[in-house]
């Protein structure tokens, strides 16, 4: 058989090839089929078991907490408005926080293993970011809402009305969607072939690609970029929003409607400190000036504490909520009375 130098190179082509082919398949199948380690927050010892017990009943507060929000907003009449209806889907976006990292967290804990299979891994990470986004966008809205509200009285009812209200939740949802399938499905893609133990008590975007055992700076970098549009964008509404209702509520001249204003607008910036604070340690400060202790730390916060907070902050410093509450449960014991 005559040698030919160019099937030689082609046969050799070929093989590297398949080669490189077969190794992505098999960093692939790597990926997809191995599961991942969650380190968990607590171990079995008494401190770490008081702790474990405290996490559980602020787990169950803000549940209830959230939940009778939204059944006194959906139930009473009188908190049928704008603010009420987003004020709603805050406390709904705060239900989906901690069931999505809570339960299995004490799962985990009460069966002494941390195992998660990679699609529970992305359902979480979506799920998480999907709700994160959603309840970013939500809040830079209500704080437009509260603008309308506190500097355009007369045209509140046509500014607010009901299509728009829908439009802006529908926006929330929309970009939570939109944000969470792009991301997921990138950090997802990387090879996941070096030590798959996770150095967190949930999948979180940044944690996982730490495991990657390809180059991933480029797409941190571009993470950071766009958490600065995620956050920056809706924090650039609220200050201007607010700095306009400061302005107006400084100048009203009834002593009654001006702490009303100030009221619903400090607890409306309470929560967004709150939720804001710890976005921004996590996703804009660069993972070199924070530790894996730190991070658990702060996910903690912004997935169980601000959600438990959320209803505290706005029904023990709003008076319409605290009267819906009192006339349900006495139409409640009047009822049982009978």
């Amino acid at each position: 058989m005559k040698f030919s130098p160019l099937r030689l190179l082609a046969n050799t082509l070929f093989f590297l090839q398949m080669s490189d082919a077969s190794q992505r398949v098999r960093e692939t199948n790597q990926s997809v089929t191995s599961d991942f380690t969650l380190m968990g927050l607590f171990n079995h010892s008494g401190p770490h078991l008081a702790l474990f017990s405290l996490v559980a009943a602020t787990f169950t507060m803000g549940l209830l907490g959230n939940a009778i929000l939204i059944f006194l907003i959906h139930t009473d009449a009188r908190l049928h408005t704008p603010m009420y209806f987003l004020l709603s889907q805050l406390s709904l976006l705060d239900v989906g926080f901690p069931l999505a990292t809570i339960p299995k967290m004490a799962a985990d804990f009460l069966e002494e293993e941390g195992t998660i299979s990679f699609g529970g891994c992305a359902a979480q990470m979506f799920f998480l970011m999907l709700i994160g986004v959603s309840e970013g966008v939500l809040l830079s809205l209500m704080s437009y809402d509260h603008y309308i509200a506190v500097c355009h009285p007369l045209h509140y009812p046509v500014l607010m009305r009901r299509q728009v209200c829908l439009l802006m939740v529908g926006i929330s949802w929309l970009s939570g969607v939109l944000v969470a399938s792009i991301q997921t499905s990138i950090t997802l893609h990387f090879p996941y072939c070096a030590s798959r133990t996770v150095d967190h008590f949930f999948c979180e975007l940044p944690a996982l690609l730490k495991l990657s055992c390809a180059d991933t700076s480029a797409y941190e970098l571009a993470l950071s970029i766009s958490g600065v549009l995620i956050l920056v964008l809706p924090l650039s509404l609220i200050a201007t929003s607010y700095s306009h209702v400061l302005g107006a509520v400084l100048h009203m001249h009834s002593a009654e409607a001006r702490h009303k204003a100030f009221t619903t607008c400090s607890s409306h910036i309470t929560v967004v400190g709150l939720f804001y604070g710890a976005a921004v340690f996590m996703y804009m400060v660069p993972g070199t000036y924070h530790t894996p202790q730190q991070d658990n730390v702060v996910s903690l916060f912004y997935s169980l504490i601000t959600p438990m907070l959320n209803p505290l902050i706005y029904s023990l410093r709003n008076r319409e909520v605290q009267m819906a509450l009192v006339r349900i449960l006495f139409r409640t014991g009047f009822r049982s009375k009978r």
